[in-house]
């Protein structure tokens, strides 16, 4: 099934036989045209982005609507009849709630050479309740889809329904929660709910989609690593592909359901494979497991290109890990030359990696085994610090859309090398001849170090071994790789091979450039092509030069230290050899204008480049004083950096050198004073918990409940996120001993889900899921009047969705019973403030949950806390139950300066104690002393206000009688000057919010509000 649309934009066809649907798809299957051209190399210079400082542009001309297409064969995609090399990485905006953040990671994403970004939307982010879906502030979907459009970077689409992504509930919304109908299948219930959804998103996607020329929406993936190959199964698929078509969705439909939905009912456009060769075991980050080939899909794939819709890209870490750091060590630069280069050799044109930015699990998004931060050991930590991943990635992404002759290629028999610890694959394309050599160790987890030859073809009829310098060989550390080029045209220049790699190439009005890398030390060697001699220059650096009249090669010899520069001359061709090791290389930068891609060297990052007659206008960042060069056009006379114009001097190289200031330095407030104040007044028996919500149902259309009556799981009665309150009267005979409590709090992959309890004011104690029995002091009773148990329940996430309906287990109370007598129960709830329906929209569902501070509003700025008692941190308490935290600070950090500021939260031996932290009303961080790992809690800035007043709250429970608060602090994670300019995040203020709760519900006697 194929979709196509005729000049009106109306779908004029759906099908096709299969004769000529097979017909169709062995050659290309154009699936649409559009109006706007995508974003391909070389492409024009992107507008600023919405948040970053504004470059002065000349006004560009109207442009017509141009036919465009989107296609696609056994090898690549073929975008405008390019086939085109998909570099693509992962990112979450729900776990970013700064929406101009989003377009510093799209930046940062593009600059490291992806042109393309997967992201999943997230159902229940969007939908608080039954028919409300909200895309305004942190969830405006169309102003980040905007974002990638100015960032010159095409979109993966994930609408799920269901997404999984380590969140809660897969991405279902709580109230899915309470209704009937297996999820994921066509049950009439489930099915009404998902198109609710798919008609919200998917009006929003296809307004940006590259097919109907708004846009850079370039796949559209249907559902999620949906495994299940039943006939209901593919029905719910084919549905879900109905309904997205009936949508306006013209761009191809994808899956990641491995061997699934290739053919028949549901099946997508482009299937794809997910793969985490190094599972999630972070703990041992020096394990490897062997290279999978894809042999076997790869034969499989007839019509489509081998695709990874996500290839490991990092691990999550889990409550009580070791930290992301090992998770990053895990999949670090050496794993991703040996996997993603692998998926190279085996054919793959197509690879996003999962994830490259990971971001926050803020408020209560996770799912119950990871904690707040979903880093996930990426590219791009969770404060949107570069590490030495995103440098690797930058290597090789640079290096597939340099070369376009990688996005078709077909596997070659070659020679062995002359090792036979070592391994080669070579690809060849079929139209210009142009070879890829992969080098690694046969055992990829082999950690000796090698040397080699390889028997290289040149052209088509003769082969040499390289390297021909005497002495001199390939050298292949363990957990290492390279990409060794043959036969390679590009610009004027013939490159016949090289043993180093290259990272990229470009075109400079008559000169051409390009950029060649090995690792430090490393013997390296390149020759080329001329008709006669050509005239070298060695401008910097040890290079030695051979020419050979009788095969017409110019051989250059070197060893990869620093950064050594050759220029090539002959008649009207000049070529600029930039040589370096890894870190010189790294240092290298290329970006699109609209006259043509330039070349940059030095800084941090580079973010933009715009054309303004002979000068040019970068943006970027560095994170140090240090030299900037240009490499740029010959009629460019000068530059400006983030505005500022720099005084640049013409170097040997025909660049433009300057020098760039780095960040000034900051210090941050000391917290030093906080009030205080208890929080838990539902422990005591007098509280008033009449406005609360009686836990008295008997049905519920959730399956998963199967305990006794009355039904006490939180989300029938609309709490669907954060801790829940229970209150249960009863009428003592005096003969009770004990009460066994059940709870449900998510526990999973960990057991750091938690409940504690109070019997007229007396601690109970405490258990993590499952049921404790408590026994019972006869004094504590009050025969024959009203006693209380009050349990405070945590609720660390709904399960995942695989296809049964686990996301749908209770949470909160499942059971309660006295040994001694039969004593009956009447149970009270209390959650958020509304439940479903929220006094605080903006900041959403997962921010608040059920504490008596939530529920009176001390989280938020505003809130007078004057008559608080003062304390300082740390702080010790024997006292099992709740205390609120607050303190105020201000910012006033360098302008035009990039500051990634973490709260930190140290204690010097583990306590029973849990923390929920809060910045200017906004849940930032979940911190469990005896559990960990996370210390320290990103505050994004747009939340935090790095120009003004700052609040701090903190909730802490304590679980037992060694609670309190550890030392709290703020820490800075970076430091960069930088183009970037992030505005605050509007949200209401403590009057508004509690206004809001007012009219939702009826305030508690004792209100401390009042």
């Amino acid at each position: 099934m194929f979709a196509f649309h005729g000049p009106s934009g109306r779908l004029v066809a759906r099908s096709v036989s299969l004769g000529l649907l097979a017909l169709t798809l062995s050659s290309t299957l154009v699936l649409a045209k559009a109006t706007q051209a995508p974003p391909a190399q070389p492409m024009q210079a992107p507008a600023p982005a919405a948040g970053l400082a504004s470059i002065a542009a000349p006004a560009a001309a109207p442009t017509s609507p141009q036919p465009h297409t989107i296609a696609y064969d056994r090898y690549s995609l073929i975008i405008d009849g390019k086939p085109t090399y998909l570099w693509s990485g992962s990112f979450h905006y729900w776990r970013l709630p700064s929406p101009d953040l989003w377009a510093d990671v799209l930046q940062k994403m593009k600059a490291a050479g992806f042109n393309a970004v997967e992201i999943y939307f997230d159902w229940g982010y969007h939908s608080p309740r039954r028919g409300v879906y909200d895309f305004s502030g942190i969830r405006d979907v169309d102003r980040l889809l905007d974002m990638a459009r100015d960032a010159g970077i095409y979109v993966i689409a994930r609408p799920g329904p269901y997404i999984n992504a380590e969140t809660d509930a897969g991405g279902f919304p709580g109230w899915l929660v309470t209704t009937a109908g297996k999820p994921r299948s066509t049950a009439p219930d489930y099915t009404a709910a998902y198109r609710e959804w798919m008609t919200e998103i998917d009006r929003i996607l296809a307004r940006h989609q590259l097919t109907d020329g708004r846009g850079t929406v370039l796949l559209y993936q249907v559902e999620n690593e949906l495994y299940d190959d039943s006939a209901d199964t593919r029905r719910y698929m084919q549905d879900i592909e109905d309904k997205a078509h009936a949508d306006g969705i013209t761009v191809p439909l994808i899956g990641n359901h491995n061997d699934n939905f290739f053919t028949g009912v549901g099946a997508v456009d482009m299937p794809g494979y997910d793969s985490y060769p190094a599972d999630f075991d972070c703990t041992r980050p020096e394990r490897w497991n062997n290279v999978y080939d894809f042999a076997s899909e790869r034969k499989r794939l007839t019509r489509s290109p081998l695709f990874f819709p996500e290839f490991q890209g990092g691990a999550f870490d889990v409550w009580g890990g070791p930290g992301y750091e090992a998770c990053r060590k895990l999949t670090g630069p050496d794993f991703e030359r040996v996997f993603y280069e692998s998926n190279i050799a085996a054919g793959s044109t197509m690879q996003n990696f999962y994830m490259t930015y990971g971001g926050i699990n803020w408020g209560w998004l996770s799912s119950p085994g990871v904690y707040t931060s979903y880093d996930y050991g990426a590219p791009i930590t969770a404060n949107r610090t570069l590490t030495t991943k995103y440098d690797q990635q930058k290597l090789i992404g640079y290096m597939t859309q340099a070369v376009p002759s990688l996005a078709r290629t077909d596997a070659v028999a070659t020679s062995a090398p002359d090792n036979p610890r070592l391994r080669v694959n070579a690809r060849v394309n079929p139209e210009d001849g142009t070879r890829f050599y992969i080098l690694r160790h046969a055992d990829a987890t082999d950690t000796s170090n090698d040397t080699t030859h390889l028997r290289i073809a040149l052209g088509t009829k003769t082969e040499t071994t390289v390297p021909q310098q005497p002495g001199t060989a390939i050298r292949i550390d363990g957990r290492d790789s390279k990409v060794l080029l043959a036969n390679v045209h590009f610009g004027k220049q013939d490159l016949a091979y090289s043993t180093s790699e290259l990272m990229t190439q470009l075109s400079l009005g008559d000169r051409d450039i390009a950029v060649l890398y090995g690792r430090h030390d490393e013997d390296g060697e390149t020759v080329l092509r001329y008709a006669a001699e050509p005239t070298t220059q060695v401008i910097d650096g040890k290079v030695a030069m051979h020419w050979d009249a009788a095969t017409h090669t110019l051989r250059l010899n070197y060893r990869h230290d620093g950064l050594a520069r050759v220029a090539v001359h002959q008649g009207d061709s000049t070529l600029l050899l930039l040589i370096g090791d890894n870190e010189a290389a790294i240092r290298f930068w290329q970006l699109p204008t609209q006259a043509g891609p330039i070349l940059l060297r030095g800084p941090y990052l580079a973010r933009t480049a715009i054309h303004d007659g002979d000068r040019l206008a970068l943006t970027g960042d560095t994170d140090a004083a240090g030299e900037i060069e240009v490499f740029t056009a010959p009629d460019t006379r000068g530059f400006s950096w983030n505005g500022v114009p720099v005084a640049a001097n013409v170097t040997a190289s025909a660049s433009l050198q300057a020098h760039l200031d780095g960040p000034t330095p900051v210090s941050l407030p000391h917290l030093t004073t906080w009030h205080i104040s208890e929080a838990a007044p539902e422990i005591a028996p007098a509280f008033d918990d009449s406005a609360w919500k009686a836990a008295d149902r008997a049905t519920t259309p959730n399956p998963y409940w199967n305990h006794k009556l009355p039904i006490l799981d939180a989300d029938d009665y609309d709490f669907h996120h954060g801790n829940v309150w229970y209150r249960g009267h009863f009428k003592a005979t005096g003969k009770e001993t004990a009460i066994l409590l059940g709870a449900n709090t998510g526990v999973h992959l960990g057991n750091h889900g938690i409940f504690t309890a109070w019997l007229n004011g007396h601690f109970l104690g405490n258990n993590p899921s499952g049921a404790q029995q408590f026994p019972i002091d006869p004094r504590w009773l009050k025969a024959g009047g009203d006693n209380v148990v009050s349990v405070l329940v945590e609720n660390t996430g709904h399960l995942q969705e695989e296809h049964s309906g686990t996301f749908r287990e209770p949470r909160g109370l499942i059971g309660a019973s006295f040994a001694g007598a039969p004593t009956d129960i009447r149970w009270k709830i209390q959650g958020n403030v509304g439940g479903e329906a929220l006094p605080d929209p903006i900041r959403g569902p997962f921010n608040a949950g059920g504490f008596y501070g939530e529920r009176m509003g001390w989280h938020l700025p505003g809130f007078s806390d004057g008559r608080w008692a003062t304390t300082t941190l740390p702080r010790a308490t024997d006292k099992p139950g709740v205390d609120w935290y607050r303190t105020s600070f201000r910012l006033d950090l360098p302008a035009g300066q990039d500051v990634p500021i973490a709260l930190r939260i140290h204690d010097i031996a583990p306590h029973h104690y849990r923390a929920i932290i809060f910045i200017n009303g906004w849940q930032m961080g979940r911190y469990i002393s005896d559990v960990g790992p996370q210390t320290d809690f990103e505050l994004p800035a747009g939340l935090l206000n790095t120009h003004g007043d700052n609040t701090i709250a903190i909730a802490s429970w304590s679980t037992a009688q060694d609670g309190g608060l550890g030392e709290v602090s703020l820490v800075a994670q970076g430091n960069l000057r930088s183009a970037l300019h992030v505005g605050t995040v509007a949200a209401p203020d403590y009057e508004q919010v509690m206004q809001a709760q007012r009219a939702l519900s009826k305030p508690a006697k004792g209100d401390a509000t009042k």
